[in-house]
C-alpha cells in the first residue's frame, strides 16, 4: 500500500504530535527504549497514531497506541500498512 514509516518520520511525528524532540539517530540507537524514557506518554503516542491515520486515511491496529518501544511501534504499524490495514 505505502512505503514503510521510517525512524526519521517517527521522529518528526513525535515532535509534531507530542512536542518531544528526539533526533532520528538517537531514536534509532534507542529503538528498544520505552517511549516513556524518550519523553512520550500515552497521550503523545495516541497523537502520533492519529497523525498516521490521517496521513494514510486508514485506521491503525488498536495495539499501536499500546506499543512500548519505537521498534515495536514501527514493526506493528509498518506491518499493518503493508497488509493494507
Amino acid at each position: 500500500m505505502s512505503e514503510p514509516i521510517t525512524v526519521e518520520e517517527l521522529s518528526e511525528l513525535m515532535k509534531k504530535a507530542a512536542g518531544v524532540t528526539v533526533a532520528p539517530g538517537e531514536l534509532q540507537e534507542r529503538s528498544d527504549s520505552g517511549f516513556d524514557a524518550l519523553g512520550i506518554d500515552s497521550l503523545g503516542l495516541l497523537g502520533v497514531v492519529g497523525e498516521l491515520e490521517k496521513r494514510y486515511g486508514t485506521p491503525l491496529p488498536p495495539d499501536a497506541e499500546r506499543c512500548k518501544t519505537p521498534r515495536q511501534f514501527l514493526d506493528l504499524v509498518n506491518g499493518a500498512l503493508v497488509a493494507g490495514a
